[in-house]
């Protein structure tokens, strides 16, 4: 095994020069190579703005979303119907394919737990962590949860519950005779798209990007993740389309999150003010958001996104506990430990792609999310590389799987158990409300109702923000050919861009189109992330193990 590291030689033509990876700590079987990050880059000016581009990455992915942006705007009557198609298509035919790949990281992550690759250490055999145990759960926390948990946490439950109770279009196509039974199922079915499976897939990811990089000394970027099967030829073309395939993911991933987030605000700002819940509101949010993102890239890492991020989790914690006092306390309380029960005990039968008569919730529901996760895996999985050097395989799966997990299972509860409970006092106001206002309607029958919905319009900001930043400064790392740091310019254009793409897709099909978008990156990276388990395994094999 090798003590020297491998470090990957770097351009310094911008102010802004790409850091170098850290060294590995002890032992690491690295691989050789040729390449040197930056080398394929542009690093001209351009109308007085210095850049720092891959010259194939960035102007494949930014030709084709603009060439995207623009016809959706252009033919909005034309882009509605064909998102609509698209999305039907894709969930009825594929959706087996999106359960079964996330079946795949679920057992693969279980396997790697408990066998002897799990001993080899993210960093070298020496490394050491750079996070404490409490700080780094908090990030692997922060970095996958965002508006989702916002738009879906009221929403998903009463659907569920409701369809349970009337008809053959909950989960698992049952018609169940007791308010209970509902229940019981309907919080499974929830927990089950928040928990492990998806954080199986960030952790995939997260755990090829890190060891290709802190253990191989290849750049952070999704193409090194593919070395072990591609070889050289992955710094050429094979290369430059799995980093493609990352940006489209990531920015299609990030837009539909600003999308529906921009419908929430725009629904709880109608509900608390009057604003005019219309398309124009939402896009005028858009703006609103993205002009906030912009301030958090310009101010940097440290004062931008680490302060937005502070402010992210304090708010979530503040409401969560409001409602959790406020609320039906003990049921929450006792509601969570029986969630946690059903979702385990359920897990097997809402996992199976097969022979399943609940077409709707499969189609509707669960390939979206499927979707959604896979989608954003690239941008999550390398934040949680960054912070997880010095973790062993074992302690960094069982916390990306659990932690997050554990967290979801609160913070469903927390929010789901009190709506259930409100709709069995016989308040409908959330169960009759549309989707994107059935938060604010729960709101509205506890105390302080204006202030919380307030606070609730503003985290769903704040946790997009939070989002944004940090996706873009992995699209622009994977734009700028892996190199950690760049010219903040680049990171501008990429916010921009996930606005327009949010903007495009709100006007050109609103809810469906925004699914569409992800289910339609989806698809693509759903295969990248399959072939990140394989060279996981590979590259796990040749490395010492503490």
């Amino acid at each position: 095994m090798n003590d020297t590291y491998y470090q990957p030689q770097t351009s310094r033509t911008s102010d802004a020069a790409a850091e170098s990876i850290p060294s590995p700590d002890g032992h690491s079987n690295l691989i050789n190579t040729d390449y040197t990050i930056g080398q394929d880059n542009i690093t001209s000016g351009f109308w007085g703005l210095k850049v720092d581009l891959h010259s194939q990455v960035f102007a494949w992915s930014s030709l084709v979303i603009l060439a995207f942006v623009t016809i959706t705007l252009a033919l909005p009557d034309v882009m509605g119907p064909f998102f609509g198609g698209i999305r039907s298509y894709l969930t009825s035919n594929l959706s087996w394919a999106f359960m079964l790949s996330t079946n795949v990281f679920v057992v693969l992550a279980i396997v790697l737990i408990f066998s002897p690759l799990g001993r080899v250490r993210l960093g070298g055999t020496k490394a050491t962590p750079d996070f404490s145990y409490p700080g780094w759960f908090a990030m692997l926390f922060a970095a996958g949860m965002g508006v989702g948990l916002m738009f879906y946490c009221v929403s998903e439950p009463l659907t569920y519950f409701n369809d349970l109770r009337s008809g053959t279009t909950g989960p698992l196509g049952q018609q169940l005779s007791t308010d209970e039974d509902a229940k019981a199922l309907g919080m499974a079915a929830t927990i089950f798209h928040w928990g492990m499976h998806p954080w199986a897939t960030y952790a995939i990811i997260a755990l090829a990007l890190a060891l290709f990089s802190f253990n191989k000394g290849l750049p952070l970027t999704m193409r090194s993740v593919f070395y072990p099967i591609l070889g050289e030829r992955v710094w050429g073309w094979p290369g430059h389309v799995v980093d493609v395939l990352a940006v489209f993911a990531t920015l299609f991933g990030l837009a539909t999150s600003l999308g529906l987030g921009a419908s929430q605000a725009s629904a709880g700002l109608n509900a608390l003010f009057g604003v005019p819940n219309t398309s124009t509101t939402m896009v005028l949010l858009v703006l609103g958001i993205t002009a906030v993102t912009l301030v958090s890239v310009i101010a940097g890492v440290e004062k931008g996104v680490r302060r937005v991020s502070q402010v992210n989790m304090m708010l979530a914690i503040v409401l969560m506990l409001f409602v959790l006092v406020m609320g039906p306390t003990l049921l929450i309380v006792t509601g969570a430990a029986d969630n946690l029960m059903n979702y385990l005990q359920e897990l097997p039968v809402l996992a199976n792609p097969f022979g399943r008569e609940d077409d709707a919730f499969i189609h509707g529901w669960t390939a979206f999310y499927w979707a959604w996760w896979i989608s954003w895996s690239p941008f999550v999985g390398m934040f949680i590389a960054r912070v997880s050097r010095g973790r062993t395989v074992r302690e960094f799966l069982i916390a990306v799987l659990l932690v997050p997990t554990l967290v979801s299972v609160i913070w469903m509860s927390t929010f789901g158990e009190t709506a259930l409970w409100q709709l069995s006092q016989g308040y409908e106001g959330a169960n009759n409300a549309a989707l994107e206002l059935q938060l604010f309607a729960m709101l509205k029958e506890l105390p302080l109702a204006s202030i919380t919905s307030l606070v609730g319009i503003v985290l769903v900001m704040v946790f997009f923000i939070t989002s944004s930043d940090s996706g873009s400064l992995v699209i622009d790392s994977i734009t700028s050919g892996g190199k950690v740091s760049s010219p903040r310019t680049q990171r501008i254009f990429w916010v921009m861009v996930e606005a327009a793409i949010a903007i495009a897709l709100l006007l050109g099909g609103g809810l469906t189109a925004l699914q569409a978008a992800v289910l339609i990156t989806g698809v693509p990276f759903m295969l990248v992330v399959l072939t990140s388990g394989y060279s996981v395994v590979q590259g796990l094999r040749s490395e010492p193990r503490v």
